[in-house]
């Protein structure tokens, strides 16, 4: 887990010290493929908080699968000249709040409990 955010972490560092302009054709994937990777990272933190199992090669599976699912959406999208990509978006970002929304309750809910133990 701190591995993936660290890597994480260098990415975006690299990204802001690179130059590198995305054509306009591509910012439509670049966006649901962002979302995907996301999704897997909230996803990951939120196996964490909750003390369910991780598991590395889970957590690689679906952020590939994630990657290719969207991609292959909004080529499709594209393909029928629909703008399918909103909907990969839609569907993550909703994932992503509800994964966001567990961790918080159980952060919160470890912290109450903590001060609950605290007191006795």
């Amino acid at each position: 887990m701190v591995w993936a955010i660290l890597g994480i972490v260098i990415g975006i560092i690299i990204g802001f010290a690179i130059n590198f302009p995305i054509p306009l054709e591509l910012t439509k994937y670049s966006a649901v493929v962002i979302m995907g990777i996301l999704d897997a990272l909230f996803g990951a933190i939120r196996a964490e908080v909750t003390k369910d199992q991780f598991n590395a090669i889970i957590f690689i599976t679906g952020l590939l699968f994630n990657i290719i699912l969207s991609i292959a959406i909004t080529l499709l999208g594209d393909k029928l000249g629909l703008e399918l990509y909103l909907a990969a978006t839609f569907v993550f970002t909703f994932r992503i709040f509800s994964n966001v929304g567990i961790t918080r309750r159980a952060i919160l809910q470890n912290i109450l409990e903590s001060e609950k133990g605290k007191e006795s």
